[in-house]
């Protein structure tokens, strides 16, 4: 499977954005997505994931409230609608899935990722 994800901009603090990552090759309707962030200088970090049903989803404390993830799985596609940007929210956000069960907050689980779309939140 391919990922492709994009959205990503420059916004000011306390704006807007959503991230979309579509899928080819292979449909993602039976995988868990997560979307995971990189800022400069530091490590990778789990943001939010969703089960293949949509029915559960999971945030990173830092995102809850203002983040929020959902899935088409009809049109393959996985998004991210970010709130309330923070100028901490600036990084590199990458999509990822995975066909297993898996503990969803944990990157080495992925087995596919995206190349990464780049946020910047100004203040």
């Amino acid at each position: 499977v391919q990922l492709q994800a994009c959205g990503g901009g420059l916004v000011q603090a306390g704006g807007s954005l959503r991230l979309s990552c579509a899928a080819s090759r292979r449909t993602v309707s039976s995988a868990t997505m997560g979307w995971f962030r990189q800022a400069p200088g530091k490590e990778r970090e789990f943001v939010a994931a969703i089960s293949w049903s949509g029915g559960s989803t999971y945030y990173a404390d830092s995102v809850k409230g203002r983040f929020t993830i959902s899935r088409d799985n009809a049109k393959n596609t996985v998004h991210l609608q970010m709130n309330s940007l923070k100028p901490e929210d600036t990084a590199v956000y990458y999509c990822a899935a995975v066909f297993r069960a898996v503990e969803a907050t944990d990157d080495r689980q992925y087995d596919y990722w995206g190349q990464g779309t780049e946020v910047t939140v100004s203040s």
